[in-house]
């Protein structure tokens, strides 16, 4: 079996859980998944099977969208609702004020990774660092937010709609919308809506999965990934030269491509420069 299946992952799982189960579902060890959820956060999960699996390195970056509910007014350890808490403080937060703040959050911005999260320092993950009870200083990382807007406001809860590039954490995105009201702030939930050309609508249920007679069915073709690139199918002479990994001469403007053959078999994701298309990553049975 070979493609992608969009799984909406259930609260209380690891992304490496779902990975680990699916691996039984659709019997191959080959099985990876496209950017980790924490175990309190549902909704898309992009998993990788077969052949498929060639596809994940450049799944690292898509770009995400996420409902998370920020909650006001408690800051944890972990920076989510999970966590120890540090600190409790009143809340006096008007949504005027919650607007004023997040226009600041908006754009490319600077975050300081959590330290419970796998980000390694010194061939050790922050997390194991951190339950351990010790921290270390990490350096601030550049994420972009395309999107910020507050959908409801309670007055010390917030349901905010984040889109953002890849490496973008949520939990501290809340962390640090708080303190810029003064109040502190974690985030009590997380769902993510998108990732990729991957939404609510393309995902299926892990109990789904795991009763379905042909799981199969609900895998997608690993072009379906690319759908933003364009399509040129090749001649006889070209897919023969692809098929050895060998470049060839194009009249196409100069960008990335997807090739298929005649038969409508995707064969690989190309780039074409100076008139030469060359393999960016095969994806033909060889």
């Amino acid at each position: 079996m070979n493609g992608i299946v969009i799984v909406d992952k259930p609260e209380g799982w690891t992304s490496q859980d779902v990975t680990a189960k699916l691996r039984g579902v659709f019997r191959t060890r080959r099985i990876g998944h496209g950017g980790t959820l924490d175990p309190m956060a549902t909704g898309v999960l992009p998993v990788f099977v077969g052949r498929a699996t060639r596809g994940v390195e450049f799944f690292e970056h898509a770009e995400k969208t996420y409902i998370a509910r920020l909650r006001l007014g408690i800051t944890t350890d972990t920076e989510d609702i999970t966590g120890t808490v540090l600190e409790e403080r009143p809340v006096s937060v008007t949504k005027e004020m919650l607007e004023q703040v997040l226009e600041h959050f908006r754009g490319e911005i600077d975050q300081i990774p959590p330290m419970y999260s796998a980000i390694k320092i010194n061939g050790q993950k922050l997390c194991d660092i951190a339950r351990k009870g010790r921290e270390v200083e990490r350096q601030s990382r550049k994420v972009i937010i395309f999107r910020l807007e507050c959908q409801e406001f309670s007055g010390t809860e917030a349901t905010l709609l984040v889109h953002c590039s890849k490496g973008t954490y949520i939990r501290t995105l809340c962390k640090d919308i708080g303190a810029a009201l003064g109040c502190g702030g974690c985030m009590a939930t997380l769902r993510r809506i998108s990732a990729g050309a991957y939404t609510e609508a393309n995902a299926v249920k892990l109990d789904t999965l795991v009763q379905a007679e042909n799981p199969e069915r609900y895998l997608q073709p690993v072009d379906t990934m690319f759908a933003a690139y364009p399509q040129i199918t090749l001649t006889e002479k070209q897919e023969k030269r692809c098929r050895n990994g060998n470049s060839f001469t194009v009249s196409l403007e100069e960008g990335t491509y997807r090739a298929y053959s005649a038969s409508g078999e995707f064969l690989m994701l190309a780039k074409v420069e100076n008139g030469m298309m060359t393999t960016v990553k095969s994806f033909f049975e060889v």
